[in-house]
């Protein structure tokens, strides 16, 4: 990935190394209950560290107005130094005196974690005072958050233009993913996006048909295009009034030379509920009095033979209401097909997005996938084709 600067390129033996991690990590009561994005920053920590670095923790937490002692980063210290193995330092500030107390009595290998970044109005803002605040801190800048990449904020774009900035392995590895998922990949290439609503994917939908061999759309939002066909839904989820948006996608997609795979058929209930009795009905006969909650065995047959036909596969969104059984039958399906394929080494699957974590991870088959994305809105941001400060400002 000769693209941009990483750790490669850095000599951190006895720098200061501001290092832009993600630890916004879901808690309850005080405890963690998802580590996820803590792991994926260790391997970043421990080698700048290993090397004789002294690591300096950068992240926000929650969205406070001012300093809020219930989105203090302590408890979140201490649960990095769970995971590390080693000792993590907490100053209760991230400028200022205390920071730069708790920076100067760092050893070669030592971790220390700074307060919160968003206690101060200049981290949003991306206020040039704030980021020489914070620039006074470091020698070198490693931003291993790509889920705040897509922001342009002091303390993941200002720095990266203040101190010789590097992308960290965990932004490194999403980088290396999403280039072949997109921007240099196998062919051909398929993008399965579903999820409820078109009005949040327009943009997204808009760049796929131009760089993609096949779209297969499922969710909710595949029933906006079945609408805008001029067929019925029923009481299914439609945007109805975004029926031309559909329309000049579609057409978009044909002069692209991209193939629409829309449902052939769909699994319908008079309600949203576990255990629903249900039946699958074809696109053209969908009751008026259901809704449909998943794709038939005949859409899965296709979208299967999609992903058969691809060399990579970008992921967005399940296929259905996969929270529910049996509603998650279409989306499960797909899942596990692709990580075969993935597995037999026949398949790039590169999947991300908050809800299709969830789905792959019900499936079973988050592992088995080349690279899922913990990054909701930057990975989204990244699809619609949009360029991501945080990234931009590390580029070689």
């Amino acid at each position: 990935m000769t693209a941009f600067r990483t750790l490669d390129q850095a000599d951190v033996k006895g720098q200061r190394v501001l290092v832009r991690v993600d630890l916004n990590v879901p808690m309850e009561n005080g405890r963690i209950t998802d580590a996820t994005r803590i792991e994926r920053v260790l391997p970043t920590i421990r080698e700048i560290a290993d090397k004789g670095g002294r690591v300096i923790l950068l992240a926000h937490f929650g969205r406070p107005k001012g300093r809020d002692p219930k989105e203090s980063l302590k408890p979140v210290a201490e649960a990095v130094a769970s995971h590390l193995g080693k000792p993590v330092a907490f100053a209760d500030d991230c400028i200022g005196e205390a920071a730069s107390q708790a920076v100067n009595a760092l050893k070669d290998g030592d971790v220390l974690l700074l307060e919160n970044t968003r206690f101060h109005a200049g981290e949003e803002k991306n206020d040039p005072a704030f980021v020489q605040e914070l620039a006074k801190l470091g020698d070198l800048y490693v931003n291993d958050a790509f889920s705040a990449a897509h922001r342009a904020h002091a303390s993941t774009e200002g720095l990266a233009r203040a101190l010789p900035g590097y992308a960290g392995r965990s932004m490194q590895a999403e980088l290396d993913a999403l280039t072949k998922g997109l921007e240099a990949p196998k062919r051909p290439v398929v993008a399965i996006v579903g999820g409820a609503k078109v009005s949040t994917k327009i943009d997204l939908l808009e760049n796929l048909v131009a760089k993609v061999d096949a779209l297969v759309i499922g969710g909710g939002m595949a029933n906006t295009f079945v609408h805008a066909a001029g067929l019925g839904v029923g009481k299914s989820l439609a945007e109805k009034d975004l029926a031309a948006t559909a329309m000049r996608i579609i057409e978009k997609a044909r002069d692209a030379n991209c193939a629409i795979i829309l449902p052939v058929d769909g699994v319908c209930a008079y309600e949203f509920k576990a255990g629903a009795v249900n039946h699958t009905y074809g696109i053209d006969a969908i009751p008026e009095d259901q809704m449909i909650l998943d794709v038939g065995s005949q859409s899965i047959e296709r979208i299967q033979a999609a992903i058969n036909d691809a060399a990579t596969v970008v992921w967005n969104g399940p296929l259905g209401a996969f929270e529910i059984a049996p509603f998650d039958q279409g989306t499960v399906a797909a899942a596990r097909h692709a990580a075969q394929r993935t597995r037999e080494g026949k398949l790039v699957s590169v999947a991300g997005g908050g809800d299709t974590v969830a789905a792959l991870n019900h499936a079973g088959v988050a592992d088995s996938f080349t690279y899922v994305s913990t990054a909701g809105g930057a990975f989204l941001e990244w699809l619609e084709g949009k360029s991501l400060p945080g990234v931009e400002a590390l580029r070689a």
